[in-house]
């Protein structure tokens, strides 16, 4: 009993300098490159994670004789999921404190992706350039909303927009429309003069976006179909897509929000069995102190994609046979 007692009370006295040397030590699988990247001496390394092993009473690195690379333990990769949570909650107090020491927030850091950068950002901006105009928009882009949500949690993004679904801890999350699934065709294709099955999509080439969250919910829904997507080209570029697929190499499935519906190349097609659609959210830090105007991007935000997501409706609901209208998706101003 008083052993257990001395190792809760052990806890406590935890470093988080010994936590960053246990992760770079996995990052790097030695304790010299992991010396060299924190500008470390190793032999400073290896006193944090012997302190750090004597603290919790549990072997966290293999030591192996003769040889330079060293392995985790079970206990040290236990050890590291909360290290990892620990560090993003004290980069998210410095932010915090930054903005309350300067008085007021003097830029928003907001995590895009691109699709939402090329139609629901523009309008958003010219909104909250007007009613915020001494706040600066700062804009990080990433591929994967994974890279973005990293940064709300770390406290290098204050709002970053995402697709659900989200995870569920520290983030507070507001839905801001639901985005359906398009097939993109060549204009010339015998596909553009009707509305094909899931089934006639067998054996099609394609042309698809890198794994990601958008391309899970197009392959998943495919598969459980029993349509093995036969994908002979993929790029995160929606411009590129659109292209590969007006040049005749295959056949997308493109969230609405991400297509160039002017483009005189391609036609837009909707399923017979319309795969659900994406849901794109804005995805804050719950614990971290929020500004009146993140508060107001936010609500612009969910109002311009509310706008855009009726004009999707709308349109839609005009075309029960194809998606061939090349009328634009405007925004009223």
């Amino acid at each position: 009993m008083l052993k257990i007692i001395a190792m809760a009370e052990n806890w406590l006295d935890i470093e988080l300098r010994q936590l960053r040397a246990l992760r770079a030590i996995a990052a790097t699988d030695t304790f010299w490159a992991a010396a060299e990247q924190l500008d470390m001496a190793q032999s400073t390394i290896s006193d944090q994670v012997a302190a750090l092993e004597e603290l919790t009473g549990q072997r966290l690195i293999e030591r192996s004789r003769g040889r330079r690379t060293v392995k985790v333990t079970e206990a040290g990769r236990l050890l590291l999921g909360h290290a990892t949570a620990i560090e993003a909650r004290l980069q998210a107090a410095a932010a915090d404190f930054r903005a309350f020491a300067s008085g007021e927030i003097g830029a928003l850091r907001i995590g895009i992706y691109q699709s939402v950068a090329y139609k629901v950002l523009p309008e958003v901006m010219r909104r909250f350039r007007r009613a915020w105009p001494k706040v600066d928009i700062e804009l990080y882009e990433a591929m994967q909303d994974d890279e973005l949500l990293l940064g709300v949690e770390q406290g290098r993004l204050d709002i970053s927009f995402a697709v659900q679904p989200v995870p569920p801890s520290p983030f507070e999350v507001r839905e801001l429309m639901r985005d359906p699934y398009a097939l993109v065709v060549a204009a010339d294709s015998e596909l553009a003069s009707r509305r094909p099955t899931v089934a006639d999509l067998a054996g099609l080439p394609m042309v698809g976006y890198h794994p990601g969250r958008t391309v899970e919910l197009v392959e998943n829904y495919l598969l459980g179909r029993g349509v093995r997507p036969r994908v002979v080209f993929r790029s995160n570029d929606n411009g590129t897509v659109q292209a590969m697929v007006a040049a005749g190499l295959g056949v997308a499935l493109v969230p609405l929000l991400a297509i160039d519906e002017t483009n005189p190349n391609i036609a837009l097609v909707e399923l017979a069995e319309p795969i659900p659609p994406r849901v794109l959210v804005a995805v804050w830090h719950r614990d971290r102190y929020r500004p009146p105007a993140a508060t107001a991007f936010v609500e612009m935000a969910a109002s311009v994609a509310g706008e855009i997501q009726k004009t999707h409706d709308t349109f839609l609901r005009s075309r029960p046979g194809g998606l061939r209208d090349k009328t634009r998706f405007s925004v009223k101003r």
